[in-house]
């Protein structure tokens, strides 16, 4: 991905500069043209710069659309690029990210920040082609006339420094804007995945007001950035509008004494002309600039977290098969190939002791899983909490996980095939976000079906039931027993129907 951008962004620089030159040197073949043909009367010389600024106009064309395309394509490949590094890293930082960053500050990324990030790459393929056009330029007016080729080569530096003062006040800003965007969003997810409860107390008047006046923050801060924003506009007109006034009446002066031609005063009007282009793309960079630097701060930011737990340098490989394990914190031991019932207080944090989500001394067999490796034991155990969530997309691709147990095996276990029967679309239903068109207890049964999916050498169930009827209940009791017979299963669960079918049965 990342040669890829960079073979599109060097192609569209290359583009930029085939786009940019020949629309400088347009003005410089009209002017040769009035003055070699129309002011001489030679209609062969008039129709070879006339040629001349034809094939300029073709080759801008062609070059134009590929510039834009690149652009494009750059703007496309930049913003995801940084979109997959962070969510990456996001994945690697695990369960314990929620507790280093708030999630509007991962939302923000993929829905405002890559804009920053995708419009700097973008504008530069125009902004090289403006730097190499004004090089051409300046060589071309210092050759011909020393004193117009001076004005233009310092006045349009000058007039494009003239935002510079500008950018600092325009960063702070910006950056403002963004820590109450990504306020913001965090409110509006938290809001989002409390609704169902927030009806339920009336709350819903109280959180708009305060979601409200959230928004008007994050108005209130655009507004100011824009304010910023609205100078730089008007300095791109109006500076690089001083300097064509200078060179038109200095132009105009020299044309009367006649130290230069006609046609070389058009030539220079429209190359001064022309020199608000590149200052306006300057204009545009320095914009984007400042929005991919608060950006890039924050993604780095995210970049620059660790997870808590790590892999040790030489790890130990786990038992094969279906091994066992020993938590040291409770003294219970979860013998191999058997289904394991624990009733107790805290679910939560004994399945995660189990799946190596804290630091806590378990062992499978005589490995100690601190001495294992992270991705080893993610593939190899899985921990299934009730409270987990369905991602948006199509059942099927949700719910198998791809492993030897196929998906309407995986179904009949957590007794949900009547739920897809109830589907439009059967498996190939389209599922919300965390699954909101489904009950309670369709959800919990298709988030039982991915877990038995996986087909784990150990499985950890944190009550995958509690959202169902006793009836449905009893059916996944004994469909699940029976699907991981021979295999290391762990529920914790008050239920009594999953004591019954328990190898063994513990109260912690």
């Amino acid at each position: 991905m990342l040669v890829s951008t960079r073979r599109t962004l060097l192609s569209g620089m290359f583009w930029g500069a085939l786009w940019m030159v020949p629309l400088a040197l347009v003005p410089l073949a009209i002017g040769e043209a009035i003055d070699k043909g129309i002011a001489a009367r030679d209609t062969g010389s008039l129709l070879t710069w006339a040629g001349l600024v034809l094939g300029l106009g073709i080759v801008l064309a062609i070059s134009d659309l590929k510039t834009n395309r690149a652009g494009d394509r750059v703007w496309i490949d930049s913003a995801g690029l940084m979109q997959r590094i962070v969510l990456r890293h996001a994945t690697h930082v695990g369960a314990d990210l929620p507790k280093k960053i708030k999630t509007g500050e991962i939302v923000a990324v993929g829905s405002s920040d890559l804009h920053g990030i995708g419009g700097l790459a973008s504008v530069i393929t125009r902004l090289t082609g403006g730097v190499v056009a004004f090089v051409v330029v300046a060589i071309m007016l210092l050759t011909s006339t020393p004193i117009l080729g001076l004005a233009v080569v310092i006045g349009v530096p000058l007039a494009t420094l003239g935002f510079v003062p500008l950018l600092k006040p325009l960063r702070a800003r910006t950056e403002i804007h963004r820590d109450e965007v990504g306020a913001a969003t965090t409110m509006a997810a938290d809001i989002v995945s409390g609704l169902r409860v927030l009806r339920g107390i009336g709350g819903e008047r109280k959180f708009t007001e305060r979601f409200g006046t959230t928004s008007q923050r994050v108005r209130k801060a655009g507004v100011e950035a824009a304010k910023i924003d609205s100078w730089l506009s008007g300095i791109e007109v109006f500076l690089p509008g001083l300097v064509t006034i200078l060179v038109v009446w200095l132009g105009a002066r020299l044309a009367l004494d006649g130290t230069i031609t006609v046609g070389e005063l058009v030539a220079f009007y429209g190359v001064s002309a022309f020199l608000v282009i590149p200052v306006s793309v300057a204009t545009e960079a320095a914009h984007h600039y400042s929005e991919a630097i608060v950006a890039a701060r924050r993604a780095c930011a995210i970049l620059a977290l660790e997870p808590a737990l790590k892999s040790p340098q030489d790890p130990k490989p786990l038992p094969s098969g279906s091994f066992g394990l020993r938590d040291e914190t409770s003294g219970l031991t979860f013998a191999a190939g058997q289904l394991t019932v624990v009733t107790t207080t805290e679910p939560v944090a004994f399945a995660d002791r189990l799946g190596r989500y804290t630091d806590a001394p378990v062992f499978a067999e005589d490995v100690s899983l601190r001495d294992a490796d992270i991705d080893e034991i993610r593939d190899r155990v899985l921990v299934a909490h009730n409270q987990d969530v369905l991602f948006s997309g199509k059942l099927a691709d949700e719910v198998d996980m791809g492993k030897s147990v196929d998906l309407r095996t995986a179904l009949w276990a957590a007794d949900a095939m009547d739920v897809v029967d109830g589907l439009e679309h059967g498996t190939d239903e389209y599922l919300a976000e965390r699954g909101r068109t489904l009950s309670g207890g369709q959800r919990q049964r298709m988030l039982l079906a991915r877990a038995l999916s996986f087909d784990a050498d150990v499985l950890v169930l944190d009550e995958p039931t509690s959202a169902v009827d006793a009836h449905t209940e009893a059916r996944i009791v004994q469909r699940v027993a029976e699907l991981r017979n021979g295999r290391t299963t762990v529920v914790f669960s008050q239920s009594p129907l999953w004591t019954r079918v328990a190898d063994r049965v513990y109260t912690a």
